[in-house]
């Protein structure tokens, strides 16, 4: 059985686990290469550089396919005419839909964190205030940029290694789950 959290939906799963590898290793690529790029440049001049490098590809294209007319004496037209034709927008539903579905999710994690904060259950605000301390911990040794890298690599090998290990993590999970049982019965 796959361990996945059940409002996930299987495109990000398939994904994630890399049952299409081009894809994944598209996504993961191009992931690690923004943040990475990040890492170097100010946001601005990296969407500047994609910009500058997909006009580059474009209107090289352009270009040879008007010089390869030229030389053909042919009359195909503009290489990019169908995607120039075609309709570009983003429809109401569309931006209904996923509106409500993040509205949704902030007003869940609005509701968590008023009961976090004010207190609604003793032990899950004390386990929400050791997070909130081992975060200052971790804050002070990596910035956010490294954590989204490092959380973008997690994402993607995580799955994998636990599908193809499976029964030996779980048995070493049990195993821990164990003695960390034993050791709060104490």
């Amino acid at each position: 059985t796959e361990l996945r959290p059940m409002c996930w939906n299987q495109p990000l799963v398939d994904l994630l686990y890399w049952r299409d590898i081009k894809k994944s290793g598209a996504v993961f690529g191009a992931s690690l290469f923004l943040l990475l790029s990040l890492t170097v440049f100010s946001i601005v001049s990296v969407v500047a550089y994609i910009a500058l490098a997909l006009l580059s590809v474009t209107i090289s294209f352009r270009i040879y396919k008007g010089v390869l007319q030229a030389i053909q004496k042919s009359d195909d037209g503009h290489p990019f005419r169908s995607y120039l034709d075609s309709e570009v927008a983003v429809s109401e539903d569309l931006v209904q839909k996923y509106s409500s579905i993040a509205l949704n999710h902030v007003n869940c994690t609005l509701k968590e964190l008023r009961r976090l904060f004010l207190v609604e259950d003793l032990v899950d605000s004390l386990k929400f205030a050791v997070l909130m301390w081992v975060f200052t911990y971790i804050g002070a040794l990596f910035n956010g940029l490294t954590l989204l890298i490092l959380a973008l690599i997690s994402l993607f090998s995580i799955p994998v290694i636990y599908e193809r290990h499976q029964t030996k993590i779980d048995h070493y999970l049990g195993l821990v789950n164990k003695n960390v049982k034993n050791i709060s019965d104490l």
